[in-house]
This record gives C-alpha cells, sequence and structure tokens, in this order.
C-alpha cells in the first residue's frame, strides 16, 4: 500500500479544523517574515508566501525559500521538473564524496545494503513530514510551514500538556539547522584545503600545514559572506551546478576502470567502525529541510509525493547515485580509500588535477549559500531579542555577526582537519535528528495514530537514537585519537 494511503488509513487528525485552537493569535506568530533594507533589496519569505510578486532568482535552504522578485509581476511556482532538478542539487553535495570512506567504515556489501535501507527510510520521514505539514496548514489555514514552524505548530495545535512544548520545539529544529548549516560550512573549507593543497603540492608550487591553507581559504570566504544579495548569489549556484555535472561525470569515468573483483573487499568491516559508516552515510541525507520548500513552490503539489511522484523519483536518482558513487569508490581503492574521493584521483594527470580544481571552486562559491541559513536564523534571534529589550541593534554590526561565524568555522576547521570525521560528527550529532527522528515524532503529535503506525516509528526513533549515541561517540572518539 502507497505511504499516503496507509496514512489515510490508519492515522486521523487529533483536531479538527473548527477546533478551539486560537487560529487567528497563531497564524500572527507563524506569519511570514518579510526583511528589507537599504543595504539589502531581497525579500526573504518563511512560513507562507505571497503569491503577489514573481521569483527572478530562488534559492531553497533549510531555512525557507529565499527569492529575490519583482513586484509588477505575479509568481507561477515551479513545475514538477523544476522540482525535480531543485531536490537533486539539494541531496547531491560534498556528502556524496565521502561515501566510499563510509563504505570503508561499513564493509563493500554492507554499505550498499545499509545506504539503500537509509534511503527509503529518510524518503519514508519526507513523505511523512510534508503530510504532516500539508494537515497542519489546513488545520490553520496557514500556506505553508517551514521544518521549524511545523515542529511547533505540531505542539501548538495539541489539547494536552505539550502544548506547552510550541517554542521549544521550534528552538530545537532551528538549533540543529544551525549545528548543521555550519558543520557543512566547516567541510566546504575542509574539502577545499585537501584537494588544493594536493594540486599546488603536485604542482611543486607549494608546501604548506594543512592549517595555513584554512586561514587562506578562510580569507578568501570572507568577501563573499559578505553579500547580502540573493540576485548576486543565484548565478554563482547556477554556475556552480554546471560545475559539479562536468566533476560527476569525470570521477564515474574514472570509477568504472580497471575495477578490482569484489571478493577483494571485506564485506562486513569491523564492529568498530560501523557507527562511523552510519554516521557518514546519513551526512548525506542531510538535506531534508530542503523538502518543505520545495514542496511549497510547487505548482502540482500532489505530484510531489505518490508512488511515481518528484520526491520518490529524485532520492530514487539520488540514492542510486550515492550507492554508484561508494560502491565503485572503495571497490577501487580499498584502503588506500581517501576521506573525498577527489583526492583519490590520479595526481598526474591535468584532467583529473582539474576537476579537483573545479569541485573546489563550486563548493567556495557555494559556501554562502549555506552560510546564509545560520546567518538567517541566528540574526533575526539577535533583532528579535533587541526588540524585546528596547534596544537597537548597531548599523552594519551584521557584517561583524557575519565575520564571526565564519571565523568560528574557520577556527573548527583547523581543528579538525579531517573530512571523514567531520561528516561523521555532524551525522550523527544533528542529521539523525532532522532526517529521521524529528519527521516520526512530528507525524505522532500530528496524527492520532494507530498501533502500527505507532510500532513503525517507534522503531525509526529507535534506529535513530541509536545512530545519534553510537555515532557521536565513535566520532568524537576518533576526533581526540588525532590530537
Amino acid at each position: 500500500m502507497p505511504v499516503r494511503e496507509f496514512l489515510m488509513e490508519e492515522s486521523t487528525p487529533l483536531i479538527s479544523n473548527s477546533s478551539s485552537f486560537e487560529h487567528g493569535k497563531y497564524e500572527t506568530e507563524l506569519k511570514h517574515h518579510e526583511t528589507k533594507d537599504d543595504t539589502d533589496d531581497i525579500v526573504t519569505f518563511k512560513g507562507n508566501l505571497l503569491k503577489t510578486e514573481v521569483v527572478e532568482y530562488e534559492i531553497f535552504t533549510a531555512s525557507g525559500n529565499h527569492m529575490v522578485t519583482k513586484p509588477e509581476e505575479i509568481s507561477t511556482g515551479t513545475t514538477n521538473t523544476e522540482c525535480l532538478m531543485h531536490l537533486l542539487k539539494c541531496m547531491i553535495g560534498t556528502g556524496v564524496m565521502g561515501l566510499p570512506m563510509a563504505y570503508k567504515n561499513g564493509g563493500l556489501w554492507m554499505g550498499l545494503a545499509v545506504v539503500t535501507l537509509m534511503g527509503i527510510i529518510c524518503t519514508h520521514c519526507m513523505h511523512i513530514l510534508v503530510q504532516s505539514e500539508n494537515e497542519l496548514c489546513a488545520r490553520t489555514k496557514i500556506k505553508g510551514l517551514d521544518y521549524a514552524n511545523v515542529m511547533s505548530t505540531a505542539c501548538a495545535t495539541r489539547n494536552d500538556w505539550l502544548k506547552n512544548w510550541s517554542k521549544s520545539s521550534e528552538n530545537l529544529v532551528n538549533t540543529l539547522l544551525v549545528i548543521t548549516q555550519l558543520g557543512i560550512c566547516c567541510t566546504y573549507i575542509v574539502f577545499i584545503t585537501d584537494n588544493m593543497k594536493q594540486v599546488l603540492e603536485t604542482a611543486g608550487l607549494t608546501v604548506l600545514d594543512s592549517r595555513v591553507y584554512v586561514v587562506i581559504i578562510t580569507a578568501l570566504i570572507v568577501p563573499l559572506v559578505m553579500v547580502k544579495k540573493l540576485k548576486t548569489l543565484a548565478p554563482f549556484s547556477a554556475f556552480a551546478n554546471v560545475l559539479n555535472f562536468i566533476g560527476f561525470l569525470v570521477i564515474l569515468v574514472n570509477l568504472f576502470q580497471d575495477l578490482p573483483d569484489t571478493r577483494e573487499r571485506p564485506a562486513v568491516a569491523d564492529i568498530e567502525t560501523i557507527p562511523l559508516f552510519f554516521a557518514q552515510a546519513l551526512f548525506a541525507f542531510e538535506a531534508i529541510g530542503m523538502v518543505l520548500p520545495l514542496h511549497m513552490k510547487m505548482i502540482d503539489k500532489p505530484a510531489f509525493l505518490g508512488k511515481a511522484g518528484v520526491l520518490n523519483l529524485g532520492l530514487t536518482i539520488t540514492v542510486a547515485l550515492y550507492n554508484a558513487v561508494g560502491f565503485y569508490g572503495y571497490l577501487k581503492f580499498g584502503e588506500d580509500t581517501q576521506p573525498s574521493i577527489t583526492v583519490n584521483l590520479p595526481s598526474d594527470d591535468w584532467l583529473y588535477l582539474s576537476v579537483k580544481v573545479v569541485f573546489s571552486v563550486s563548493v567556495y562559491i557555494t559556501y554562502p549559500l549555506q552560510f546564509y541559513v545560520p546567518v538567517t536564523i541566528l540574526w533575526s534571534i539577535i533583532e528579535n531579542k533587541a526588540k524585546e529589550n528596547g534596544k537597537m541593534v548597531p548599523k552594519h554590526s551584521d557584517y561583524l555577526f557575519r565575520f564571526s561565524l565564519v571565523l568560528l568555522t574557520c577556527g573548527l576547521s583547523a581543528l579538525i582537519p579531517h573530512l571523514d570525521l567531520l561528516i561523521a560528527l555532524i551525522g550523527a550529532f544533528a542529521g539523525t535528528f532532522l532526517a529521521i527522528i524529528l519527521p516520526a515524532v512530528i507525524e505522532l503529535l500530528t496524527f492520532q495514530c494507530r498501533l502500527q503506525v505507532w510500532i513503525k516509528n517507534g522503531l525509526i526513533i529507535f534506529v535513530g537514537l541509536t545512530g545519534f549515541t553510537t555515532g557521536t561517540y565513535t566520532s568524537i572518539l576518533e576526533i581526540s585519537r588525532t590530537f
């Protein structure tokens, strides 16, 4: 039975649309935020969208979809194909580069089986997250909710003690999103460091410590993050997509050449490294926060879910690519597998050296887009706190705040200059909650579920908590061993 039909049969809303829920009051609290100042001509929407403006440039992030608009025209939304392209762009990032190392920690055939199963579970969690959002939007008459507001609304619309945890649950999701996105920014810096260090040393130009590269790269990133206009950043995102496509094509061609027999690689790795495998693999599925903004902007929203829907098609392609890179990457390089598959590419061929440069440039120019999410969330909190205390935020202080966050990612990258361990820590600590645990919890909060759904979600939450505990502990232990 399709997931959608199963939930329709097994679950009913906790309350009806005509309940005693204070719709007007809560809608005011959750309504979109529109920010505009004399230095930034973007309009940012979180939650429900206005249908009075056309999208000229659009970037989907975990904190919502952020747009540059033309006031005189009308927005038309995204088609099914456009939504699929956005979904693939969100899902395919630096995490896929580390999957061969994940396979090394899990074993060749165990890696294939678990990554596939993980893809199925994460896809199901994305389904129930969207279905819960649909129910909560119908219940509150709000056009759209982001991840944090889905969590808070699921609590706020209940008639029991959980209603008092609405704000705390929203803060929890935002905190996890900030941790995840800042962690991704750290992996970006380390990724560029590893690849450019290898390129420059191979070319005989310079030999420097990795931490020196981190400082240099951070200095180059600072000017980019000071750009607050998404209109300026969006074309760079499109250029990065072209670079990624070319780079992945070259990598896959290399991986499929001169492959050894699968019996030369262990089917299952040592039990001590399996928690690292789980955490590293889960990091690749961290884009669940992008699902709601993508669904929100679709013209044909019912086409997003369903057996042959955009979500299932996008995740099928994504999991297939994950397994191709992970399986064949580990099969080819074995114990020599590096934290990033690009580092394993031959260093004596200009084509493969250029691929490393291509991916480094792509990651560099998309850093500000990942950075946009924590800046948006944290700076809005700072401004709201200042208003509550009757204080004015000093002009241009947001630039200093941006600079401080970049220095934070620089410090963490220099402290842990190991891409595989950073990926494992982020995937275990934040990824398990965002991709697995919280969607299952949200469904139980939103619907009055039958026993079968409770058992199913209980198993999902148990898997997530197990991965969180073992993955976080093992990651921290491995990091401590590097010092």
